[in-house]
């Protein structure tokens, strides 16, 4: 299991590294926010422990610019603060967990193990692409938290084209999958009902998710790895 651990206190990050590297772990350090950001930008992690007292970016901004870009990996934010309010930021920000120090290296491996098997789960059924989640199970949608209303024809429609972001559908494809039969090609159906997404999505975010490839069709874009 691959974690990339960010802290800058070099007594507290040698002892968890080596205890988490006894229990199997793979562990990749970093010593300041910025470098550890640029870490988790450039590699796919198991979990991210993160300090949220640190030079560079501190933890908490680190969490809310991976969860902006897209980047699920289970966080595990550690700090000395144990007051309600940081726990509250955090988790929402999107924190998986919180541990305060003093702490066990076996407590903070438990956890680690906890967040990844939580996170495969939901892998399964939550798209996530910059600011913008949909959940296949609950069908909620969700820009920078907050809620969008969809149809039923809308979430199949945003659902489809955000399993592969980048790709380019052409109108009949999502026809033939949102409609699930032939219409005339010559229906502006999808056009219609791509608007209607855009225009509940787009007040809530500067970016253009949904980009038009004319002539072909339409395509959800990849969101910007370093903005």
């Amino acid at each position: 299991m691959n974690v990339l651990f960010v802290e800058d206190e070099a007594k507290i990050a040698n002892f968890v590294r080596a205890g988490l590297k006894e229990q199997g772990f793979v562990v990749d350090y970093c010593d300041n926010g910025d470098d550890g950001y640029l870490r988790a930008l450039d590699n796919e992690y198991d979990a991210i422990v993160l300090d949220i007292m640190m030079p560079g970016k501190d933890g908490l901004a680190i969490l809310k610019l991976l969860r902006r870009q897209g980047r699920n990996a289970p966080v595990i934010l550690l700090t000395a603060r144990n007051e309600l309010d940081d726990r509250l930021q955090g988790l929402n920000l999107g924190a998986d967990d919180y541990i305060a120090k003093p702490f066990f290296v076996e407590e903070l491996a438990a956890r680690i193990h906890a967040v990844v098997r939580r996170s495969v789960s939901d892998r399964q059924n939550l798209l996530c692409v910059g600011p913008i989640k949909l959940d296949r199970i609950t069908r909620e949608v969700t820009c920078d938290r907050q809620a969008i209303e969809l149809t039923t024809r809308e979430f199949n429609l945003l659902e489809y084209i955000m399993r592969s972001p980048g790709r380019v559908f052409t109108r009949t494809q999502i026809l033939e999958h949102v409609w699930g039969y032939d219409f005339n090609p010559n229906t502006n159906v999808v056009d219609v009902c791509i608007q209607r997404i855009r225009k509940k999505i787009d007040p809530l975010d500067e970016a253009v998710w949904i980009e038009s490839i004319r002539g072909v069709g339409y395509r959800f874009r990849k969101p910007d790895s370093r903005s």
